[in-house]
């Protein structure tokens, strides 16, 4: 009967709720029966078929189905109404999925994670950790220990001598090994401080260079140089001693393939008539009389002779 209040109104009849758990029963016995579907869809008059065949079935049963419930079911079937499709993966779904299965999983992760953080632990203590405390040091050494150390062998220097070259040496080592510090170059302002080392040892060494006088060693030698077969290089052999008498070691370069090395006895460069004055005096008697020939003192790097030389050497014969 029409509402008074709304007016006409359409009225549709709704199946009783039995009707429609039925005709759900009817889909599912339809899709669980693939053959059925199969054989009995794939006709021109299937509708009447699959119904006569769903009455037997339900019959079998003792089940008294209606046509308008078969109907219903057949309906639904084809337009796969009580039909569940499932929805697209997403990553709430993923979540869901791993959350669910954390139980299998769960322990080869752990296990990963196990691995992962020893790995990194030992990197980090075997490689990153040196690393960081080599830097540390290195740029503790360059912007602290290095402009510290050439300046103290600066100062040995100059407290070690008036002599004007070594002094400007010295200068120059300085801003040399200090530029290279600021610039982060750590083997030349290195090897600028070794220089001012070596440049304030050798000027406090005190030593006195004589001719080498004992039995079954050679006191002076003649070479003939490579370049010049027709010609003669005479050399006294010398060796430097302290006032106590022990060897001290000076730097010295070879003339003949500019080899440089510290040496407490080497090959002096001295005319014939030196070598010959040294010749006869060891022949008259076995003993050389004026076997020092040269002093160097401490604060200069020269040494005075008492013979003429050119101050070339060698050092080997």
């Amino acid at each position: 009967m029409p509402d008074p209040v709304a007016g006409n109104t359409k009225v549709v009849a709704v199946p009783a709720l039995d009707e429609t758990m039925m005709a759900m029963d009817v889909v599912d016995t339809i899709r669980h029966a693939d053959r059925l579907v199969e054989r009995e869809l794939g006709g021109a008059e299937r509708q009447q078929r699959l119904r006569e065949r769903l009455r037997e079935i339900y019959k079998s049963q003792g089940i008294e189905v209606s046509d308008s419930v078969l109907d219903q079911g057949i309906t639904a079937l084809e337009e796969k109404r009580f039909a569940y499709t499932p929805k697209g993966e997403g990553w709430k779904r993923s979540l869901a999925t791993a959350w669910a299965t954390r139980s299998r999983w769960g322990r080869f992760a752990l296990a990963g994670l196990g691995v992962l953080l020893v790995g990194w632990g030992v990197f980090h203590f075997t490689v990153v950790a040196p690393r960081q405390r080599e830097a540390a040091a290195v740029a503790r050494e360059l912007n602290t220990e290095l402009p510290r150390t050439l300046r103290a062998e600066y100062d040995r220097v100059l407290a070690g001598t008036q002599d004007a070259q070594p002094r400007a040496d010295a200068a120059r080592l300085l801003a040399e090994g200090e530029a290279a510090a600021r610039a982060g170059n750590l083997t030349e302002a290195r090897a600028r401080r070794t220089a001012l080392n070596d440049l304030a040892a050798r000027l406090a060494a005190a030593y006195s260079v004589r001719i080498v006088n004992r039995p079954g060693e050679p006191s002076a030698i003649w070479r003939v140089p490579a370049s010049n077969p027709r010609a003669r290089n005479y050399y006294l052999i010398v060796e430097a001693v302290d006032r106590d008498g022990r060897p001290v070691e000076v730097q010295v370069t070879s003339e003949e393939d500019g080899i440089t090395a510290r040496v407490s006895r080497w090959g002096l460069h001295v005319p014939e008539a030196e070598f010959e004055r040294v010749r006869r005096d060891k022949l008259a008697n076995g003993i050389i009389e004026q076997p020092v020939i040269g002093e160097k003192p401490a604060g200069s790097l020269a040494t005075r002779w008492t013979v003429q030389t050119t101050g070339g050497a060698i050092l080997s014969w």
